[in-house]
């Protein structure tokens, strides 16, 4: 019989590296702050100095920062080289930047299509092939995307988010097959309505904000702690078998 490891082992992330894009605010500085409460040393990647600083007050010189604009494509080998520079490369990638420009479908512009892509479906899949290569030479990686209600339903305004998010999905799966034969799990976490930044349009609507809590199988919507143990399965080893997967963190919103 296979020794057991203890249950605290599992998600124990001393002495891993975590890069989260999409950490100034909302999931993405959520996600940065509880892999550094596990032991992780994080790097937060966003485009916002002084918010990514703010975050780096508090993480006890466990949190660094490195502004970037992953919407610029050129700039993800030099944010490779920059995100090992403070405590070396990455072995954990949590994708949580996004970007929904709301725009109704007579109304999408190429340029709102152009960078919603840009950054919810190109930047997670370059960023990781420049990070993959390190992951892979110690047989030890984790790479999270972040999915979204919008991967499998339709909402008003959001065509150009959901085909996004509908190819995130997609992506996860492939670079599983990819790189997991070197130790490299993909998945994606499908976050439901969290009140962040990108969903306050929603919640600025008291009678569409309790619509969908109602749609949820538990009854409301999304706090920021609800993310806090889907999202270390998935970045430590306690998720070792686990890859190429969407797990839904929405309250039964899409079971329903």
């Amino acid at each position: 019989m296979a020794s057991l490891a203890a249950p605290a082992q599992l998600f124990d992330l001393t002495g891993h590296v975590a890069c989260v894009t999409g950490a100034s605010a909302g999931l993405g500085r959520r996600a940065a702050e509880v892999l550094a409460a596990a032991g992780a040393k994080v790097v937060g990647v966003a485009r916002r100095l002084a918010a990514l600083e703010d975050l780096a007050a508090g993480g006890a010189g466990k949190i660094a920062a490195v502004p970037c604009d992953l919407s610029d494509r050129g700039k993800i080998p030099d944010l490779a080289r920059d995100v090992a520079a403070p405590f070396g490369p990455p072995d954990i990638v949590v994708h949580a930047a996004g970007l929904n420009t709301r725009e109704a479908a007579p109304d999408v512009t190429g340029a709102g299509w152009d960078a919603t892509l840009s950054i919810n479906l190109a930047a997670p899949f370059f960023l990781t092939q420049a990070l993959a290569p390190a992951m892979a030479a110690q047989g030890w990686g984790r790479v999270v995307t972040f999915a979204s209600l919008q991967s499998s339903r339709a909402f008003p305004g959001g065509l150009a988010y959901g085909a996004s998010k509908g190819g995130v999905v997609q992506l996860t799966r492939a670079m599983a097959e990819a790189w997991s034969p070197n130790g490299i799990t993909v998945n994606a976490l499908g976050p439901g309505f969290f009140r962040t930044e990108l969903t306050a349009p929603v919640f600025a609507d008291p009678a569409r904000a309790a619509r969908n809590a109602e749609q949820t199988c538990i009854g409301r919507n999304g706090e920021p702690e609800d993310i806090d143990g889907p999202l270390l399965f998935l970045c430590s080893d306690a998720s070792a078998y686990v890859t190429g997967q969407l797990l839904m963190v929405d309250g039964g919103f899409t079971a329903k």
